[in-house]
């Protein structure tokens, strides 16, 4: 009887645990939620800068350098003093576009607890956001809307204790890879030469960089003001205005013989 009564309480026991372990999750969860509603910290917009530790002579090409979007990957160039991009070519169109975002909860009911994800514009004219996601398979980074990214690698996205560094999944696992051999590809005709990865397996990325060079990076926070933040917006939205009236100069310098032609949609 004492056997059965003791294997009725651990039976209970067994079957209890996971149900408190799920309510204390969810409980936990949730107080993490609110914490990041009230942390409008996260959503203060960055830039990622780049330094490199190495002593390899290559080491050089990456750091001090800058993070930007182009082609649905993300890349490594260097920087100027004002901490733009510098382009790999002059002629590049249109410009590169510097990595500029922000923390948020990434928008899949299926991931059980949600996931910090983390956006960036990728365009200022058009104003647009996109997640920044690490490809399930070759652990490159990329960014791309709902659709694209929802099968990958979207969080848990964070920074280090400090709140001075980008890391993922816990750990900075960043690494920079030499894809300057890209003849045949966009990036190749642009010039640009070092993606960016993520080392989830902290093996060197073993089987997935076909022996091209690698270098550990570390991705700085560098906080844009609010002066810049509000610079950008209000130019995306002169940008937005223009296009929807058309360029005041066409507005108010239309030959006479013209002027009930339309010529609010008119580019200049």
């Amino acid at each position: 009887m004492a056997g059965t009564v003791l294997g009725l309480f651990l039976g209970g026991c067994v079957t209890a645990i996971p149900v408190v372990t799920g309510v204390a999750e969810g409980v936990s969860h949730q107080k993490k939620q609110n914490e990041e509603a009230a942390n409008q910290t996260r959503m203060i917009k960055f830039n990622l800068v780049v330094s490199c530790d190495s002593d390899r002579e290559i080491a050089n090409q990456v750091d001090h350098g800058v993070i930007v979007l182009r082609h649905d990957k993300v890349w490594i160039v260097p920087r100027n003093e004002n901490n733009k991009p510098i382009p790999p070519r002059d002629d590049i169109k249109p410009p590169l576009h510097a990595f500029a975002g922000f923390y948020i909860q990434y928008p899949d009911e299926e991931r059980c607890p949600p996931e910090r994800g983390l956006v960036s514009t990728i365009s200022d004219d058009p104003p647009m956001l996109n997640w920044i996601y690490v490809d399930r398979s070759t652990y490159e980074l990329r960014y791309g809307n709902r659709t694209a990214s929802i099968a990958h690698i979207v969080g848990e996205w964070d920074w280090t204790e400090d709140e001075s560094r980008l890391i993922l999944e816990g750990w900075e696992g960043f690494v920079a890879v030499d894809e300057g051999d890209g003849e045949g590809t966009p990036w190749g005709a642009e010039g640009l030469r070092w993606a960016l990865y993520f080392d989830r397996d902290d093996n060197g990325l073993k089987g997935r960089r076909k022996g091209r060079d690698m270098l550990e990076v570390e991705l700085g926070r560098r906080l844009q003001s609010e002066e810049e933040q509000l610079k950008q917006l209000e130019e995306a939205d002169r940008k937005m205005q223009v296009k929807s009236q058309g360029d005041l100069k066409t507005q108010f310098t239309a030959p006479a013989d013209k002027k009930k032609k339309n010529v609010w949609g008119r580019k200049d």
